[in-house]
């Protein structure tokens, strides 16, 4: 039997895409939790808050209101190592503009980029990446 994620977080303001992904991941049942918040500023609460442990995987929009994705991003290379502990930031955006994507690639901290929706080929991609031991 494979090994689950224990928890994906899912950074977006979108409602419908937030519920598609969900269903995507419960669908191909590779995590124990799907946490979602709307925006980076509660992204960097949920990680400070220390009432769980790190998601493994996150998924992170561009556009949001409030604290955008590249904004979180500068937060996030803040945190102390235990709240971004062996923490995967895929960026999933709706943006084809190729500057969002050179700046993805030059954040250190971002490990991918790819275009919404989440599809079971994408995750499945990320899993043999970057999660050999839960396949």
């Amino acid at each position: 039997m494979k090994k689950k994620l224990n928890c994906i977080l899912l950074v977006d303001d979108s409602t419908d895409d937030n519920t598609y992904h969900q269903i995507i991941l419960k669908k191909m049942d590779v995590v124990n939790r799907i946490d979602v918040v709307v925006n980076g500023l509660e992204a960097l609460a949920y990680l400070k808050s220390g009432h769980h442990s790190p998601p493994e995987l996150i998924f992170l929009d561009i556009n949001m209101p409030k604290m955008n994705g590249w904004e979180f991003l500068e937060q996030y290379k803040k945190l102390d190592a235990r709240q971004k502990a062996r923490v995967v930031i895929m960026i999933l955006t709706t943006s084809a503009n190729p500057d969002d994507i050179k700046k993805a690639k030059e954040i250190e901290e971002v490990t991918g980029i790819e275009t919404k929706p989440l599809t079971e080929k994408i995750m499945t991609e990320i899993l043999n990446q970057h999660f050999q031991d839960y396949l």
